[in-house]
């Protein structure tokens, strides 16, 4: 019992040590990808939670959609052909079907578009229906282009 309790907390800090690889190449596109949809996550995450908890407010709804699209083109110029390396999470797919890739990202863009179209208070249903068509486009893009 002693020597199997030892030898599981020699082996924890080298579980620790492993996690992702650094990305060393130069400019980090990677991580720079990584980063811009960490921060369009973070802008379109507070929008989802503001309609599906009721909590709808015009104007902050509206700060909020704003800095969303601000960010929502960021991430697609970082996928140069030269960034399928750890740790990037994207499939091969993205740069052998770059034609549906691109499709993935117009769905994207237009859906972002359509809910940022809906007015200054288009009320929670309407803004809540369009932000969903936004999140299923991300979601149809993660399974198609994304490794979980």
């Amino acid at each position: 019992m002693l020597k199997t309790t030892v030898a599981v907390l020699l082996a924890l800090p080298l579980l620790f040590a492993c996690g992702e690889p650094e990305d060393t190449h130069p400019g980090q596109p990677v991580t720079h990808r990584r980063q811009a949809f960490r921060e369009l996550l973070k802008a379109s995450e507070p929008i989802g939670v503001m309609l599906r908890t009721n909590q709808y407010d015009p104007a902050e709804y509206q700060r909020l959609l704003g800095v969303f699209m601000e960010k929502r083109e960021a991430p697609w110029t970082l996928f140069a052909p030269d960034t399928l390396y750890p740790p990037s999470h994207a499939k091969p797919e993205v740069w052998s079907d770059a034609a549906g890739f691109e499709a993935a990202k117009k769905d994207f863009l237009d859906a972002s578009w359509q809910l940022s179209q809906l007015g200054a208070d288009p009320g929670r249903d309407r803004a809540l229906a369009a932000y969903k068509n936004v999140e299923a486009a991300c979601e149809r893009c993660h399974d198609a282009y994304k490794n979980k």
